[in-house]
């Protein structure tokens, strides 16, 4: 099986805030970043799309006319008490504890980079496939950078050293 790992276009918010699963639209690049995106990808080869339920994602993925599940699994981290705070507003007292050990600490009323690859995961071993199959995943860096650790079989606290801009395609 085929499967396009797809990150989500630049998203509509000032650098600097902290967003997770916050529902957050697109820029006015979208246009070109699309452009860029269709031609990375053998449409006519792809079945369905998996896609995270955020508009940021959803509205990509309704670019290529092809069938749609869309499916919480795929969302960013839960940012919890954080989402769209600035990251400099953040009190170091609740920052520094995640920092010094993002995979584990769990964000204020959000997750944990561990809940995080432990729900990709589940949403990755439910898919049913054929080898014959290809499909694309649009989602986020998070979930797309969890899934490329457990198949690449890179520690999770290294897995940021897997770099995703918005737009890329990666194919596995």
């Amino acid at each position: 099986m085929e499967i396009y790992l797809v990150r989500h276009t630049t998203p509509n918010i000032e650098k600097g805030i902290c967003y997770g699963q916050s529902d957050l639209g697109i820029t006015d690049t979208f246009d070109s970043e699309v452009i860029k995106i269709h031609n990375q990808i053998p449409v006519h080869k792809i079945s369905k799309i998996f896609c995270s339920p955020l508009q940021r994602c959803k509205i990509l993925a309704e670019t290529f006319n092809i069938p749609i599940v869309y499916d919480n699994r795929l969302k960013e981290l839960d940012f919890g008490d954080w989402e769209l705070k600035a990251w400099n507003d953040i009190h170091p007292s609740e920052l520094n504890p995640w920092m010094e050990d993002f995979v584990n600490v769990q964000v204020p009323n959000g997750e944990s980079y561990v809940t995080l690859q432990k729900r990709i995961l589940e949403f990755y071993n439910s898919l049913e496939h054929t080898a014959e199959d290809s499909i694309m995943i649009v989602a986020h860096a998070g979930p797309i950078r969890a899934l490329l650790a457990y198949i690449q079989q890179i520690e999770l606290k290294d897995s940021f050293d897997i770099k995703i801009n918005y737009g890329d395609v990666m194919k596995i």
